[in-house]
């Protein structure tokens, strides 16, 4: 018997595996990729990536399935992205929110947003609107202000415990000294039913969810953090007196740690393609979202950057979770 004949399979099957990986990293994607949002359907990260998902169909010549898992300030989801098997199968909708505020906010985040994902690329960037519920009749931030003062007590709703929503009620609690009690919701549709029935008073979020209700009046929109031309007459904080809210969301994609590196350029090109068509740009737009097409590389970057950026402003506003 030849007892080298076994070595010599074994080594040549070795040799194979190199090979069979980069024919499965060639042939991706041959089967439904999964696009987890992290946050309830009707919301404005759910409305941003619905936008591009037919067009990523297309692009990538399969199927792009979404699935909404809420929950936690998009932390749920997030978490459960980053457990999956890094193949390219499983994609996740990251925002600042989900990366940058949750990592300095919870102390047993169930990921890394700096070590536990491949980034994609970005969807694009979308300021924040201050909106009030119509009893309050506060059409500037002046009028609001006195407002809630009037009334001694009040609320402020969020997309979630941990979001740049809720962070930015914080901010504003704090400079204007007003009493106001934070209510968390699992995303923002729910939110927008409450302050439209007057359940909660005010609330900062992205112009592609608040738009629609404050064209048909249902809420006032007091102060964006950057002007948009999806609310051209909505004056920017800076404008009222207030130069330091200036903040914006931005809105990616990412894989999970270990997601071959052929298929995450793959899917990037596949995702700024989608961005360069003008139709879909210009959907976004009427959104309140700048289509921002870059490099994987870039918006590893700015994961970096705004940890510490919004580390320290958490820092000065005091709030904490466990």
């Amino acid at each position: 018997m030849n007892r080298a004949l076994p070595s010599a399979l074994l080594s040549a099957a070795l040799l194979l595996l190199p090979a069979a990986h980069a024919g499965a990293e060639s042939a991706w994607p041959d089967k439904p990729i999964t696009l987890i949002v992290p946050f309830p359907a009707g919301g404005g990260t759910d409305l941003v990536v619905r936008t591009l998902q037919p067009a990523l169909t297309r692009q990538l010549q399969q199927t792009v399935i979404i699935q909404n898992a809420g929950g936690a300030g998009g932390t749920v989801g997030s978490g459960q992205a980053a457990r999956a098997k890094p193949d390219g199968y499983t994609a996740l909708a990251v925002t600042t929110s989900t990366t940058a505020l949750s990592a300095n906010l919870y102390k047993n985040l169930p990921y890394r947003p700096e070590k536990d994902f491949d980034y994609i690329g970005f969807i694009g960037t979308s300021p924040y609107v201050l909106a009030a519920q119509p009893a309050l009749k506060a059409s500037t931030l002046p009028a609001l202000i006195d407002a809630l003062k009037a009334r001694r007590s009040g609320t402020y709703a969020s997309v979630g415990a941990g979001t740049v929503s809720h962070l930015l009620g914080e901010m504003f609690k704090k400079d204007k000294q007003l009493d106001l009690t934070h209510v968390p919701y699992r995303g923002a549709a729910p939110a927008y039913t409450d302050l439209i029935g007057g359940q909660v008073d005010i609330m900062f979020d992205n112009p592609v969810g608040l738009a629609p209700f404050v064209q048909s009046g249902k809420l006032i929109a007091v102060a964006t953090t950057q002007a948009t031309p999806i609310l051209p007459n909505v004056p920017t904080f800076a404008a009222q007196g207030m130069p330091t809210y200036t903040q914006s969301l931005w809105y990616g994609l990412a894989f999970p740690k270990g997601t071959p590196p052929a298929i995450v350029q793959k899917m990037n090109l596949a995702l700024n393609t989608v961005l360069r068509d003008p139709a879909i740009a210009a959907d976004l737009a009427a959104k309140g979202v700048d289509v921002r097409p870059d490099t994987a590389e870039a918006l590893s970057r700015t994961v970096s950057h705004d940890l510490a950026f919004w580390g320290e402003l958490i820092t000065t506003t005091g709030v904490q979770f466990d």
